[in-house]
């Protein structure tokens, strides 16, 4: 009988398009490092795309934020080069965050123009909707600038609905659950 090689629950290796694995996997505290580091790669627009607006750095303060998640109200993974937490340069993150005194969540993920339109969107979403039916929410939902057309189009092929937002440029997706 042959020994199979499991990952650890949330965790899935992914061969993309050109051939690169990355691991998909919980965002952890060693994370922060490479995540500070790798955010001066990103282009403006990437950045705007996923914040709102423009940031200049990921701060030590939102590092350590985003790397500690509240285990009972929020869910954090990355795409990563499949090294260990701290030494893997990181393509990708996407959050989901239940909404206090509601059954609804907010997601927001950022991928990498590396590695932009090879799946790891849509592999990331799949996980925070994965995630967001577990624990029962009713619906997830995400705000994106309505020129962000291949995050719109993602949540499109997903099942999300557009709403309008009082923000101009801004578009609401929502999924119900």
């Amino acid at each position: 009988m042959a020994v199979r090689n499991r990952l650890p629950p949330w965790h899935d290796q992914i061969r993309l398009a050109n051939g690169r694995e990355l691991l998909i996997r919980p965002i952890r505290p060693d994370d922060a490092v490479p995540l500070r580091a790798g955010f001066s790669l990103l282009k403006p627009d990437e950045v705007r795309q996923r914040f709102l607006y423009s940031v200049k750095e990921l701060t030590p303060e939102m590092a350590e934020r985003l790397t500690h998640p509240d285990p009972k109200t929020e869910f954090a993974l990355v795409a990563a080069e499949p090294l260990p937490p701290g030494e893997a340069m990181v393509g990708g993150v996407a959050r989901v965050s239940i909404v206090p005194d509601t059954r609804n969540a907010e997601f927001a993920i950022l991928v990498s123009h590396y590695i932009a339109g090879m799946g790891v969107g849509r592999q990331l979403m799949l996980r925070l909707v994965r995630w967001s039916k577990g624990k029962k929410l009713d619906c997830l939902y995400g705000d994106v600038l309505e020129q962000n057309q291949p995050m719109l189009s993602l949540s499109k092929s997903l099942g999300f609905r557009r709403e309008s937002t009082d923000t101009p440029g801004l578009v609401r997706v929502v999924l119900d659950l």
